[in-house]
């Protein structure tokens, strides 16, 4: 993959790692560039947490070269954690600590002045609408306020890249949105995002580009308009049948629109004409329970791609 700029901020080049005879990442190459959003979308272990600790040098690679902010992870690991903001997948904030002083605590490990990183700590908890909550305790956060917390913790340090592991997962959609706000603006302001995620829509939202792993590989990288260019049609309509009465995709549904998919509870037809589809459809007196036409997405290249979806 072309990178936007000429010193890429992380550059992987046939990048492995195996646990005993397991291959948990095979192979793989890609570049980020400065102020890029760059995500990773799959399955759940399609490989993307673990090439994020590679890539966060919290696991060494098994095989491959690998440079981040143009040091080896192997030799200057410290130096590029120094760098670096994280969000986990999983919290791991500190109950006994306020939320002010989850930062400034955190701010301590870096070396950062203790009122400096406490100065620094209320201009992000400003940033993530977190100033009211400054003396209050972790677990009287919601879920959201907490991922928020974990977000400004990341940049207690003003790090050149963030990593950002699953950021909205098991969010309600509300406080997905308010997350991606805060990290489009982070973007906005040039600050490199590297990202896993297996919704679609996230990826959509906050990618600049992205690669598609499964299996241990990448399968596909690009845009998501281009990947969606690419491999499905404009759009596609999604029927639902009673069970035990779905048409036969080589009988009555053979010629709708450009491709047919039948899922364990739908089929999905993709064409470049939804309300023609759906009027071949009733023509041929099929009567779905339900019918939308929605236009082609990332769930839809992946399903193309690898014969499933997204989530397994």
């Amino acid at each position: 993959m072309t990178p936007r700029t000429e010193q890429p901020m992380i550059e992987a080049t046939e990048l492995r790692k195996r646990f005993g005879r397991r291959t948990a990442v095979d192979g793989i190459s890609f570049a980020v560039g400065r102020g890029e959003s760059f995500g990773f979308l799959g399955p759940n272990g399609a490989g993307k947490t673990t090439t994020m600790r590679m890539i966060s040098c919290v696991s060494p690679r098994t095989g491959g070269t690998l440079r981040l902010l143009g040091m080896d992870p192997d030799a200057d690991g410290a130096a590029i954690r120094a760098r670096l903001g994280i969000v986990p997948q999983q919290d791991a904030l500190d109950r006994e600590l306020t939320v002010l002083e989850n930062l400034v605590i955190y701010g301590r490990y870096f070396d950062i002045p203790w009122r400096v990183a406490r100065s620094k700590a209320m201009e992000l908890l400003e940033f993530v609408d977190l100033a009211d909550r400054t003396g209050e305790a972790v677990d009287g956060l919601s879920g959201g306020m907490k991922r928020r917390l974990v977000i400004a913790r990341a940049l207690i340090n003003d790090p050149d890249v963030i990593i950002l592991d699953e950021p909205t997962t098991g969010l309600d959609p509300y406080a997905r949105h308010v997350i991606w706000d805060r990290l489009y603006e982070l973007k906005q302001r040039g600050v490199t995002l590297v990202l896993t995620t297996h919704a679609m829509d996230e990826a959509e939202q906050l990618c600049d580009r992205l690669v598609i792993m499964d299996s241990a590989h990448i399968i596909a990288d690009g845009s998501p308009t281009e990947l969606i260019r690419e491999h499905v049609s404009a759009e596609v309509v999604e029927l639902r049948f009673p069970l035990g009465r779905r048409p036969d995709l080589d009988g009555q549904l053979k010629g709708v629109g450009e491709r047919v998919e039948q899922l364990l509870d739908h089929v999905l037809v993709y064409t470049d004409d939804g309300e023609a589809a759906c009027a071949d459809v009733e023509k041929r007196g099929l009567r779905p329970e339900s019918t939308v036409v929605r236009r082609g997405n990332l769930e839809d290249v992946f399903l193309r791609l690898t014969g499933h979806g997204l989530v397994r």
